[in-house]
């Protein structure tokens, strides 16, 4: 069944392959920025009647050698009869566009990403005909978010961080790092990376942490059901700028709560009654960053 976690995990790659670092400093090959990078049909499927399609396919032309496709594939859990399809897609893509194939599986339990790395075999006796052998994305190989800054140089490597640690016993001091380090986007370029990172923590207890710190903008995933979303069409339901009012009003009282900063009862009347939206907003920018709530005003 396909899920957030297994759409957000494969479709990072799609518009944002420098997510790709980590394949590409293991294989020893220049970075994606050197690289003129194609998203193809991962459509596998031939005349017959039977359905096939890869995850993503990528096709690779480095500024030096030669090129190759990399086929991801997102994979949650162990499947029956999936190394078979992936010799499969290998095979097929190979032969389709005449191009070596890097096949990648992203997966977040460690269990799961040893199983994936293979190796898949065809063989009959002691006649091994086809071998596959995944390169895999795990926590094992993914590096975790140690510094606010890398969010703001590399945001689809942190994003894709926070995805995979998903279940570490770290992952809220990774989420607090993602958030900070997003504090320096403009809005819509935070709102994009939040709903993301929401989309791909889907159902684990991760995510209820990663709403907590989230800035309550729109949304960029229509039909999700993400805290943008619904705080973004409760307020465009209510059309009126009290309404947006009390919204800002509301994310700032949270992003400060969150943060443990207290909050006195004249500061929270100051900030619930105001109906100013520049000033509003200006104070939900900054409540991620001030030393005090009183500092909001100054």
């Amino acid at each position: 069944m396909v899920t957030s976690t297994h759409e957000a995990s494969h479709r990072i790659f799609q518009d944002h392959p420098e997510a790709l670092a980590p394949v590409f400093e293991a294989l020893g090959l220049p970075p994606p920025a050197k690289a003129d990078i194609e998203v193809l049909t991962p459509d596998t499927t031939e005349i017959k009647p039977l359905e096939r399609r890869v995850d993503t396919v990528l096709r690779v032309e480095p500024s030096e050698g030669n090129g190759f496709l990399i086929a991801l594939e997102a994979q949650t859990k162990r499947a029956a009869g999936k190394g078979t399809a992936w010799s499969y897609y290998v095979a097929y893509l190979h032969a389709k566009f005449d191009l070596p194939v890097l096949l990648v599986t992203i997966c977040k339990h460690q269990p799961t990403a040893k199983w994936a790395a293979g190796p898949f075999e065809c063989r009959v006796g002691p006649w091994v005909t086809q071998l596959t052998r995944p390169f895999v994305l795990s926590p094992e190989n993914v590096p975790k978010i140690t510094d606010a800054s890398l969010v703001a140089r590399q945001p689809a490597i942190a994003a894709l961080s926070a995805v995979v640690h998903s279940e570490s016993p770290d992952i809220t001091a990774i989420l607090e790092l993602l958030a900070r380090g997003m504090r320096s986007f403009d809005k819509s370029t935070a709102m994009y990376w939040c709903e993301l990172v929401e989309i791909g923590l889907e159902d684990t207890p991760a995510n209820e942490t990663w709403k907590e710190l989230e800035k309550m903008i729109a949304t960029y995933f229509p039909g999700r059901g993400t805290l943008f979303e619904e705080t973004y069409l409760k307020g465009k339901a209510e059309g009126k700028a009290e309404g947006e009012a009390k919204g800002e009003a509301k994310g700032i009282l949270r992003v400060l709560e969150v943060r443990g900063l207290h909050i006195s009862d004249n500061a929270r009347k100051r900030i619930t009654s105001c109906t100013d939206l520049d000033r509003l907003a200006d104070w939900l920018d900054r409540s991620g960053t001030v030393e005090r709530t009183e500092d909001l005003f100054v």
